[in-house]
């Protein structure tokens, strides 16, 4: 899987998103005419297995927060989530059995059957 170019400049959180990924997103952003936004990528408590992932445009910026460009797409982690997605690989899949955004976590040490959460 190659990944979207980076700016090594604005390296500070450790989630990588693949060219599919950064791809969907910036196209969605520019379908809805928006180039205040960004991709953010949080985790908060939740689901059956204790933590859920959270992947939304935002046009806010939290106090904290970490940034890292991929060829334009900006993607934000909260500080507090950051541990938790260290390491992160972000995927668009678009295939006849399953279409949208896929997380490859080495964090994870286990998720629910439905894979909304993790723990």
């Amino acid at each position: 899987m190659t990944t979207a170019q980076e700016n090594t400049a604005t390296d500070t959180h450790g989630v990588t998103l693949s060219d599919a990924a950064a791809s969907k997103a910036k196209a969605l952003l520019d379908q809805e005419g928006r180039d205040d936004m960004h991709l953010r990528i949080a985790v908060q408590p939740g689901g059956c297995a204790g933590l859920r992932y959270q992947l939304f445009f935002d046009d806010r910026t939290l106090d904290g927060d970490l940034f890292r460009d991929f060829g334009g797409l900006k993607v934000a982690v909260d500080r507090m989530s950051a541990p938790y997605v260290e390491g992160a690989t972000i995927d668009f899949v678009d295939s006849i059995e399953k279409q949208g955004f896929t997380i490859d976590n080495p964090n994870a040490g286990g998720s629910c059957a439905c894979g909304d959460s993790f723990h």
